[in-house]
């Protein structure tokens, strides 16, 4: 499923035009982004938890040539699903 299928099947469910679905799902990842990017968990109950995790720096190695490279460390956007999620899919 990608965004725009998304999209009709919130408009179908919540009974909205498709523009509103659009509207709340873009308002929604927005929200999110910027709840990680402060810092914050976005804590969804029974769906998941979205946070952000640090990844240490280390070495790795360059595919093509074989020598070793530095990788930085980062922050990296991390989801854990809820158990309500895990029960729907199994």
């Amino acid at each position: 499923m990608n965004k725009s299928e998304l999209i009709e099947a919130v408009a179908a469910a919540a009974d909205l035009p498709k523009a509103s679905a659009g509207r709340a799902l873009d308002a929604m990842i927005e929200t999110i982004g910027v709840a990680l990017k402060e810092g914050d968990q976005v804590v969804l109950v029974g769906f998941g938890t979205f946070s952000v995790k640090e990844r240490a720096a280390r070495t790795g190695r360059n595919p093509q040539t074989g020598q070793p490279i530095e990788i930085q460390a980062a922050s990296v956007p991390s989801f854990k699903a809820g158990k309500a999620l895990k029960e729907a899919v199994n």
